[in-house]
């Protein structure tokens, strides 16, 4: 028999991939249609993925309570599976590798919502899997933090860095994201009622992503400092600027998450190479003659 799955925000990034590759593997994908009954819109679905993020972190302190209560009202009434896209936001400034038994520590107002949004879904009865990762790679869109923050100027002949050019930051491709989450969701029936599985991805430096890409260019690239004097400027008047100004520690702590949890659940998945995964981000295949995928768009937190 064929399995259904319910894409919450299937119009976003993680959605889309999400949708696509459940479509690939055989599954009946439904899409849900925001303001519509979800519990109903989850009848009979075998696994829900929740895409649902409010963009910009706007309002998260009141729309992710919200979003989680519905999610977990829609699975406990269908019996589904709830694949949920956790972050980094709750380890603060733990030692690094991050795994399912780091403390969860947060040292922001977002890392302890995040935090007690997972711990909602571990309290319910709600079989869940929380497929934990870091900053997304989107080869598809432009509004990610990868491109909107170190590529911001990439057709100027500049790699933008957040923080020191050596820190080792967590990053996720959101294509290998949605097969893994379709290899966990096929395997379901063999985990606990709640599982944290860190999703390693690549671990990556601004001088990684400076040299692959100088190597697709062909020429070299100048690195500069992101502005975030000009984010204390505007943080009074602009919600966005307030709230990276608070996740900027993140770029200065050094964090990779472990791969042991999922290597044990997943000893078969292959994600993309290093140099895919960079290359892709930056507007798929990168070559000297061929111009850099457009930004200019509002950064969109994930």
């Amino acid at each position: 028999m064929q399995q259904s799955v319910l894409i919450l925000g299937a119009g976003g990034k993680l959605g889309a991939h999400s949708a696509a590759a459940f479509a690939a593997a055989g599954w009946d994908v439904r899409r849900y249609r925001r303001g519509t009954d979800m519990t109903a819109a989850a009848r009979g679905v075998d696994v829900i993925v929740n895409g649902l993020n409010p963009p910009n972190y706007h309002d998260w302190a009141g729309q992710l309570p919200r979003i989680t209560a519905q999610v977990i009202a829609a699975a406990k009434a269908s019996g589904a599976t709830v694949i949920l896209p956790g972050n980094v936001y709750n380890f603060g400034t733990a030692p690094a590798p991050w795994s399912e038994t780091t403390p969860q520590i947060p040292c922001s107002r977002k890392g302890q919502l995040r935090k007690d949004l997972e711990a909602a879904y571990r309290d319910s009865p709600v079989r869940t899997i929380v497929l934990r990762a870091g900053s997304f790679i989107d080869p598809d869109r432009a509004d990610d933090v990868f491109s909107m923050i170190y590529l911001r100027a990439l057709g100027r002949g500049r790699i933008t860095t957040p923080g020191g050019v050596e820190v080792p930051h967590a990053f996720c491709y959101l294509p290998d994201w949605a097969r893994a989450a379709v290899m966990l969701a096929d395997r379901r029936a063999d985990l606990a009622g709640f599982e944290d599985i860190p999703f390693p991805g690549h671990c990556l430096t601004t001088q990684d992503i400076r040299s692959e890409l100088e190597a697709a260019l062909g020429r070299p690239l100048k690195t500069v400092r992101f502005a975030w004097g000009m984010m204390r400027l505007a943080s009074p008047f602009w919600e966005l600027a307030r709230e990276l100004l608070e996740m900027r520690y993140l770029w200065d702590t050094p964090h990779w998450l472990s791969d042991t949890a999922f290597t044990r659940h997943l000893p078969d998945f292959r994600p993309a190479d290093r140099a895919t995964v960079i290359r892709a981000g930056s507007g798929q295949d990168v070559h000297p003659d061929k111009p850099m995928r457009p930004g200019g768009q509002p950064i969109v937190a994930q």
